[in-house]
């Protein structure tokens, strides 16, 4: 299976970062950069919220109702007008289901690490949340996902092996790292810090994350 940062790279992935950029007013390179990161970071969140047996009963209800993935079919009427107030509430709320208080600090070492303000990245996320959410809805119906187990599964792979046993990685410790933020802007250091550190040969964050993730 692909990972979800293979699907960047796709012509879905290009229209989604095209529409992304043009409903929030970014710049497309910054608001790539944004999702390369922020989309493993939700991933992970997810991975941890569906290990209850609470958590993935409710991923799996609003994947197989809501969230069916019916929003990639019409791409272009989402971002054409501009995109839907109800879709951007929608995302923020999600984001707030996944994240919690740690919302906070994940904008702001996303924002430091692409060089937008923390209200800008949370902007971008508002509109992809959705769309992440009808991918792995997509996923679950093209798989025939019907229970927890399968689900943690999915999360898993399309996160490109970021679950599985081993050696901690640099990248995982940045998932690790941005999902333990308390919101207190502390952990923006720690991180950078840690990245800029650790791989001077590595072209940022983009390529850490691509490493882990499939690229």
């Amino acid at each position: 299976m692909a990972g979800i940062l293979d699907l960047l790279n796709s012509d879905l992935g290009k229209q989604i970062i095209s529409g992304v950029s043009g409903s929030t007013g970014n710049d497309s390179s910054k608001t790539s950069s944004v999702l390369t990161m922020a989309l493993p970071v939700l991933m992970k969140a997810m991975e941890r919220n569906a290990s209850t047996p609470e958590g993935a009963e409710g991923l799996m209800g609003a994947l197989s109702s809501k969230h069916d993935g019916s929003i990639l079919d019409n791409l272009g009427g989402l971002f054409g007008g501009g995109v839907d107030e109800s879709v951007k509430q929608d995302g923020a709320g999600i984001l707030g289901h996944i994240l919690g208080s740690k919302q906070q600090g994940v904008e702001q070492v996303i924002g430091q690490k692409s060089g937008l303000d923390a209200g800008a990245v949370g902007n971008i996320l508002k509109v992809a949340a959705p769309i992440l959410m009808g991918v792995l809805g997509k996923q679950k119906q093209q798989q025939n996902i019907s229970n927890s187990g399968d689900l943690t599964g999915l999360l898993g792979g399309l996160l490109g092996g970021a679950s599985q046993s081993g050696p901690v990685t640099q990248e995982q410790t940045f998932l690790e790292k941005v999902l333990d933020a308390d919101g207190d802007g502390s952990v923006v250091d720690d991180v950078a810090g840690m990245l800029l550190g650790g791989d001077k040969k590595s072209g940022g964050i983009g390529s850490l994350l691509g490493g882990l993730f499939g690229k």
